[in-house]
C-alpha cells in the first residue's frame, strides 16, 4: 500500500478562499458574492483586497442565485458562497431556472456539506446535494478531497464556461495531494494502484479509504483507491478500467446513498459491465447534532466501514 504523507490537516473551505483569493489576483472578471457567511466561507481575503468585486447579499440567498446569473450577461464569473443545504436546498428553483436552464456561468461553491457540519444538526447537514446538482442538465459536480485539491479546483472553475458546483466542508482533514497539482475536471485520480478490489471515494471519504487501503493491506487484501473528484462528468473510463481489473467495486462518500457517487458508478455498471457493489454512504437517513468523529462513526463512514464493505463485495466476486 502506498503511502501518502503529509505535514498538516487543514479545513478544505480554507483551500476554497485561497484559491478564490488567488483568482482575484489574476483574473478581473472573477467576482465573489457571500450571502452573510463571509468568515465560514473563509472569503474574507477577498473581500479586503477586492472589495469593488465582492458583493455581501445578506440571508437571501435565492437572490444572491439570481444576481449571479445576471453577472454572466456581462462578462463576470461569480463565485456564491454560502453552506451547502443553502446553496442547493434552499434555492433549487433558481439555481435550475436562472442558471441551469440556460447554462449561466455560475460557480455554486458550498461548504459545511455532509455530517462533517457537527453540531448544527440535521437542518444544516445536506446529504441529496450531491444528487440534486448533478441532476441538472449542463451542470458541472466537483467534491475534492483536502485543502490543496480544492483551492486547485476553485482556480481550475474559472476557465470551465459552464456552471459549476463546487463542494467542500468545514472540518480539518490530511492535506495530502500536491500543493503543485494540476487539477483536471472529469479525471480520476488513482492513489493506490491494486488487483483485488476497486474503491471509488469521494471528498472526506478518500483518506478513510486510504486508511482503509492500509488496513486491507494487512489482511493481504490488495486495494485499487481512485479519488473521483468529479462527480460529473464521471470519469467513466478509468472507472471501468479498474472495475474490470479487480471484479469488485465499492464506492465511498458522505452523502446519501442514494443519488450520490455510488448511483453514479451503480448506473455506469449496470450499463457497461454488471458486477458487484457495496455503497459506503448514508443510508436514507437524516443527520443530527454530534461531533464530526461521532456522526461519521455512526453513520457507517469511517474506514472500518470500508473495510466491511470491502470483505462483503469480495464475497460476492466470481
Amino acid at each position: 500500500m502506498k503511502e501518502f504523507p503529509y505535514s498538516e490537516s487543514k479545513d478544505t473551505r480554507s483551500g476554497f478562499g485561497a484559491g478564490l483569493h488567488e483568482l482575484g489576483k489574476t483574473n478581473e472578471n472573477v467576482v465573489a458574492l457571500c450571502a452573510d457567511l463571509t468568515g465560514s466561507l473563509k472569503m474574507d481575503a477577498f473581500k479586503k483586497d477586492f472589495p469593488e468585486r465582492f458583493f455581501q447579499v445578506g440571508i437571501a440567498e435565492a437572490n444572491m442565485m439570481s444576481m449571479a446569473a445576471g453577472m454572466t450577461i456581462g462578462g463576470k464569473i461569480p463565485f456564491t458562497g454560502t453552506f451547502a443545504n443553502f446553496s442547493t436546498g434552499r434555492v433549487y428553483d433558481q439555481i435550475r431556472q436562472s442558471i441551469a436552464y440556460s447554462g449561466k456561468n455560475v460557480k455554486i461553491c458550498a461548504s459545511h456539506a455532509g455530517v462533517t457540519l457537527g453540531e448544527d444538526g440535521a437542518t444544516h447537514q445536506i446529504l441529496e446535494d450531491l444528487g440534486m446538482m448533478r441532476m441538472l442538465p449542463h451542470m458541472t459536480v466537483i467534491n475534492p478531497c483536502d485543502f490543496n485539491q480544492t483551492k486547485a479546483a476553485t482556480i481550475a472553475i474559472a476557465d470551465h464556461e459552464g456552471p459549476v458546483y463546487l463542494r467542500f466542508g468545514r472540518p480539518v482533514v490530511p492535506n495530502f495531494t500536491p500543493a503543485d497539482q494540476q487539477f483536471e475536471i472529469g479525471k480520476a485520480v488513482m492513489l493506490n494502484e491494486g488487483t483485488d478490489v476497486s474503491i471509488f471515494a469521494t471528498g472526506h471519504l478518500v483518506w478513510k479509504a486510504i486508511l482503509a487501503g492500509k488496513l486491507l493491506a494487512e489482511k493481504g487484501i490488495d486495494a485499487e483507491i481512485i479519488n473521483i473528484h468529479t462527480i460529473k462528468p464521471l470519469d467513466a473510463a478509468a472507472i471501468l478500467q479498474s472495475a474490470r481489473k479487480t471484479r469488485c467495486v465499492v464506492s465511498a462518500e458522505e452523502h446519501q446513498m442514494n443519488g450520490g457517487l455510488g448511483d453514479s458508478i451503480a448506473q455506469l455498471l449496470a450499463r457497461e459491465e454488471p458486477l458487484p457493489l457495496e455503497m459506503v454512504a448514508v443510508d436514507d437517513s437524516f443527520g443530527e447534532s454530534g461531533t464530526p468523529d461521532q456522526l461519521m462513526e455512526k453513520y457507517g463512514l469511517m474506514e472500518n466501514d470500508i473495510v466491511a464493505a470491502v470483505e462483503r463485495v469480495m464475497a460476492r466476486k466470481k
